[in-house]
């Protein structure tokens, strides 16, 4: 398969989750990743359960595609080496505190001086400016002050983190967006020897853009929304809903699937009952609502239902437990699970990434790699030598 960042080489400095959950996708999408680790441990999420042995399947889960190398971020001769990596990459990522690169001697803007075509994106927990720029940040505190979790949960006293570190993965998929873009307006807008550009983003600034309309509507009414639970905030029907044997989601969009969905349950006069006839009075008296067409869907199991409202075109679907997810045939169509080996040579499933190209799922061009893997070959094709090699691991200074 032919990608479209073939040819793209990525210095991937980051670590944790959402710089590499970025160069996860751009490798996807055919750049060459060059992860560097430290030689103490290399990326934090190695130490980060779930384990499988002693392999860590959060460190695995986002660093496919990638080559790794170790040293010592602390000796002069890696940052000098780093530099000159840096030099000879078309793109930087990066989520240190504000300060660390420039400590490294990998100050952005001198790099970009020296490179202009150089691509430099950063994430970092609060911005680039204010009052909390050089502050640590974390996914769940993003989601905390982004207002995310205030309309999480059950009700208006109880607020819910998201299930998994959502706003780590929006950063790093917006990044990705931005360095897609640069390099873009590098090769293909500007004339030849365009300029790259550095690239930002935060955990609170991803955070906040997914506010959408809840984020409008306080913006425009001044009214601070509350969580819904498993109700949908503007649409009803449209959230959890209990048949025979259990919870199925149902998704109405408009007043026509409305009608259709009241057909369906053997109760068209539901459909003109003026309580439920428009989306705003059905929203307006959910709770009542909402017991009706559970005393309805009360005869048939929540797998019948499923086949009966897909059927009629109405979205639908069960909750499935991750078991039943990879059990489920569209997910195998989909061919969402790929099988490799670990450098060990135990098996690995892993997730591929969501992209398909050409109608061709983007491929997992190398498995996650052990810490150091590949700094031979990485060390080579930057032009070291053998006795350069050997002479930089007996400084210690990679591994």
């Amino acid at each position: 398969m032919s990608l479209p960042l073939a040819g793209v080489s990525v210095l991937d400095l980051s670590r944790a989750l959402a710089g590499p959950y970025c160069t996860a996708l751009l490798a996807d999408l055919g750049a060459t990743i060059i992860k560097v680790e430290s030689v103490n441990g290399g990326d934090i999420t190695r130490a980060w359960p779930p384990f499988e042995g002693d392999h860590s399947l959060y460190f695995e889960s986002i660093n496919r595609g990638k080559s790794s190398i170790a040293l010592d971020f602390y000796k002069p001769d890696a940052q000098k080496l780093l530099r000159d990596m840096a030099l000879a990459s078309d793109v930087v990522v990066e989520n240190f505190r504000s300060g660390v690169m420039t400590e490294m001697g990998l100050d952005p803007d001198e790099l970009r001086r020296e490179k202009p075509q150089l691509v430099i994106a950063s994430i970092s927990g609060f911005g680039e400016v204010g009052p909390l720029a050089s502050s640590a940040g974390l996914d769940q505190v993003a989601q905390a002050m982004s207002g995310l979790m205030s309309i999480t949960g059950p009700n208006a006293s109880e607020f819910y983190r998201f299930g998994i570190p959502i706003i780590d993965i929006v950063s790093g998929i917006f990044s990705a967006v931005g360095i897609i873009a640069a390099l873009y307006q590098r090769d293909a807008v500007t004339s030849a020897g365009g300029e790259g550009a550095i690239v930002s983003t935060s955990l609170l600034e991803s955070a906040i853009a997914l506010s959408v309309f809840q984020g409008q509507r306080y913006l425009s009414l001044g009214s601070a929304p509350t969580p819904t639970g498993n109700d949908h905030p503007s649409l009803t029907p449209y959230g959890v809903y209990h048949a025979s044997d259990g919870p199925l989601v149902i998704a109405v969009g408009n007043d026509k699937q409305w009608m259709q969905f009241c057909a369906l349950l053997g109760a068209p006069a539901l459909g003109t009952d003026e309580r439920f006839a428009t989306g705003r009075a059905r929203t307006d008296n959910r709770p009542a609502l909402k017991a009706e067409l559970e005393r309805l869907l009360a005869a048939r199991t929540a797998v019948a239902w499923t086949d009966i409202i897909r059927e009629a075109g109405i979205p639908v679907g069960p909750i499935y437990t991750y078991d039943q997810v990879f059990d489920d045939e569209q997910v195998k169509a989909l061919n969402m699970v790929v099988e490799t080996t670990r450098a060990d040579g135990s098996n690995l499933p892993l997730v591929r990434g969501p992209i398909s190209i050409n109608h061709e799922p983007t491929p997992i061009t190398k498995n996650p790699p052990a810490l150091g893997e590949d700094t031979d070959a990485v060390l080579a094709s930057y032009g070291l030598s053998p006795e350069q090699i050997a002479d930089l691991r007996a400084q210690g200074v990679v591994r």
